[in-house]
This record gives C-alpha cells, sequence and structure tokens, in this order.
C-alpha cells in the first residue's frame, strides 16, 4: 500500500523500537526509535510525508506522547531522510558531515526523474539536513540510555554511514549497509568498502539487527553478513571478468548468472553496482544518468516504486 498502512512497529528491546515497512524495496526503508527518560531519539524517518507520520504516530503511541528531542540520519538518501522536514522544530537532526553536504545537494525531491514508476507522492518540498555532524563517531543519551554514533571510517553504501549501537541493549541500526534477502545498493559508494563493512558489522556482536531494508534479525547475524559478501564478490568478479571481455556493465549485467541473488527484489540493481565497480576500477567517476538509462533497460522499463 501506497501509505505504507502495513508497516508495523515492533519492541526489540524495553523502550527501543524498530519500524519495519515491507518488502523493503525502493524507497521503503526501516527506521527506528529509542526511548528514554529525556524524551526519543529516531534512527530515521521515511521517504514521504504519509509513511513519516504513520511512522511518527506509532512512535508517539508507544511511547506515550514522548517528545522526539533528536533524530538521527544514517545517510543521506532520501528514504531516510526526506521525512525530517516534519519532524517539530525543536528537534535536533543528527548526521555524518557527508550527510549533511548530500542532502543539502538534493536534487529528487524537487525534479524526481522519471526512473521509478509511479513517481513518488512525496509530499515533502524541503530536505531538512542535519545540524549536528560527525565524523568518526558520537555519543547520544536520552536518560541513562545511550547511542552509539559510528562511522566504519570510508566509503561503502555511501561516504556518511552511520550506524546507531545501543550496547546495553545490545542492538544495532545498520542503515543501508545491510539489505536483508533485498539487492543491496552500493553505487554511490564502494563495493570494496561495502565489503570491508561487513567484518567491521560483525564486531559489534548485537543480539538484534535493524537493517536498512528487510526483515529484522536476531541471533546469529553471521548468515546474512555471509550472503553480502558473496554478493559483492560477485559484483567484483563480474566487473572484472566484463572488464576484460571489453563487456559494458549493462552487458556484463546481461552475460552473468544472478544464481541465488536472482530471488532478491530488485535484482536490477547489479546494474548500478556494476556501474561502481567500473568506475572504481578505472579511477574515474560515476555516470549517474547513464547507470540509471542501463538499469532501466536491463529491467525493460521504469523501476518498481511503491512509495
Amino acid at each position: 500500500m501506497a501509505d505504507g498502512a502495513e508497516a508495523r512497529l515492533t519492541e526489540v528491546a524495553p523502550g527501543v523500537f524498530a519500524w519495519r515497512q515491507p518488502d523493503g524495496s525502493w524507497w521503503i526503508n526501516n527506521a527506528g526509535a529509542v526511548h528514554g527518560a529525556d524524551g526519543v531519539i529516531l534512527i530515521d524517518t521515511c521517504a514521504t510525508a504519509a509513511r513519516t507520520r504513520r511512522f511518527l504516530a506509532a512512535v508517539d503511541l508507544a511511547t506515550g506522547g514522548g517528545p522526539v528531542r533528536m533524530a538521527v540520519n544514517t545517510h543521506f538518501h532520501g528514504d531516510h531522510a526526506y521525512g525530517n522536514a516534519l519532524l517539530p522544530d525543536s528537534t535536533v537532526v543528527v548526521g555524518h558531515r557527508v550527510t549533511r553536504e548530500q542532502l543539502l545537494g538534493d536534487f529528487i525531491l524537487k525534479s524526481t526523474p522519471p526512473v521509478w514508476s509511479p513517481s513518488p507522492d512525496w509530499g515533502i518540498s524541503q530536505v531538512r539536513p542535519p545540524t549536528v555532524v560527525l565524523d568518526d563517531e558520537l555519543t547520544l543519551f536520552t536518560g541513562e540510555r545511550r547511542i552509539e554514533l559510528r562511522h566504519p571510517g570510508h566509503r561503502a553504501h555511501t561516504g556518511g554511514d552511520v550506524v546507531a549501537w545501543l550496547p546495553e541493549e545490545q542492538v544495532l541500526f545498520t542503515g543501508d549497509l545491510i539489505f536483508h534477502e533485498v539487492t543491496p545498493l552500493v553505487f554511490m559508494g564502494s563495493v570494496e568498502g561495502a565489503l570491508r563493512s561487513l567484518d567491521w558489522l560483525a564486531g559489534f556482536g548485537a543480539r538484534t539487527v535493524v537493517p536498512g531494508h528487510g526483515a529484522l534479525i536476531t541471533g546469529d547475524l553471521s548468515p546474512v553478513l555471509a550472503a553480502h559478501e558473496a554478493y559483492y564478490r560477485f559484483i567484483l568478479d563480474t566487473a572484472r571478468n566484463g572488464r576484460a571481455a571489453g563487456l559494458t556493465p549493462l552487458e556484463a549485467a546481461r552475460e552473468c548468472d544472478l544464481g541465488p541473488f536472482a530471488e532478491w527484489p530488485d535484482r536490477e540493481r547489479v546494474v548500478l553496482n556494476l556501474h561502481r565497480a567500473y568506475a572504481d576500477a578505472e579511477g574515474g567517476e560515476l555516470d549517474l544518468l547513464a547507470a540509471f538509462t542501463d538499469a532501466i533497460d536491463y529491467n525493460g522499463g521504469p523501476l518498481r516504486c511503491a512509495v
């Protein structure tokens, strides 16, 4: 449903909530909220006004009207950050320095390319970037509850990825460093960097993981990380073989066998990820227009969008 009516708020630890939005495809993210004595700290917002309002209403009900003191953006993509605009003026928005810069340069909200169909009804007219930024790490508190914001130290999904780690509760909000059973997307980051981030994520020893997209993860995270590793290595191998054969990223995508990854939603992202791998291998800049044009060609039409 376009308004996110199927989304659910789940308490994953006392006062810690995950907002899960099926099916985790384009623009349909997960978010979260942490409730403490000083109020609520959000982890991301949503892509549209309708989805963000539903999220905020669920948090308000679950926390007994706890004031939203802060909101963290795990990265700059609109599905995690456009809803900032609906937060109270008193809410402090926090994110990586790169996230602030990239949100200030955002053009999709005001001039959405005809890549997704149907075109999203944002219900939002202005981006609201973080006003408090970090480079490496920052600790937030609500009452005695501690939230550690950390950057992996390199580009991965984007240049400004931040995870939110609750050490006492052993809950980790990963943003889009993890797509659970959804095709990962790294064309605005680095395939090699995303691969490197997996050991870093494992090092937290989280008991509960809230990924940026897809189902929540409890218990052993290693199978999820192994699936990501296999996919990233597949992209790197396909790019290396494609370049050696003189193939374009689109041609390499068409010739490769996605194997177990063919069942993941948004399989056309293989083209975007190959464009990134080619650009990094060749030391050039990614041509965003060419990458999306090829993805549409591979997909046989505009990309699926259910917001």
